[in-house]
């Protein structure tokens, strides 16, 4: 039972490596924008499955996932959003910024540099894109990242 357990963490752990590796030329744009943002106030950190830039002084506000890389111009991703649903029909329903975009980090890992050409497919920023609806489902559940 015990080698069975070793074995099914180092197939995860080899499958993930693969992934990061499939996502690395988004997330390479993604560590240049936050390296560029460092003079200029930004801090670094690895949280939610990614290396994480904190205060990025430019960008629309919130957080943008790219490969392993998020990119916030806030403090923390604990911070709390309301869901996309909520702001297209109204409600209170708020997530983790941090599980959100950490949904985000796993869609690139299955789809690599194919995210962001199906991410604007199914709408772009927008409550309709199955990507923003399987982000906040994880973000409020712990399950259902997975956008199809």
């Amino acid at each position: 039972m015990a080698a069975g357990n070793v074995a099914r963490q180092v197939s995860i752990r080899v499958v993930q490596a693969i992934g990061v590796l499939w996502a690395s030329p988004v997330s390479l744009v993604g560590l240049l924008v936050g390296v560029v943002a460092l003079p200029l106030g930004a801090r670094m950190k690895v949280s939610d499955s990614a290396l994480v830039f904190h205060d990025v002084p430019f960008g629309p506000g919130g957080a943008l996932t790219l490969g392993n890389v998020i990119l916030h111009t806030g403090h923390s991703l604990d911070q709390t959003a309301l869901t996309y649903a909520c702001r297209l029909n109204g409600g209170s329903d708020c997530v983790r910024l941090g599980d959100h975009e950490r949904a985000h980090v796993y869609q690139y890992l299955v789809l690599g540099p194919l995210f962001l050409p199906l991410y604007f497919l199914c709408g772009g920023i927008s409550a309709r894109n199955r990507f923003e609806q399987a982000a906040d489902r994880y973000a409020q559940t712990g399950a259902g990242w997975w956008p199809w």
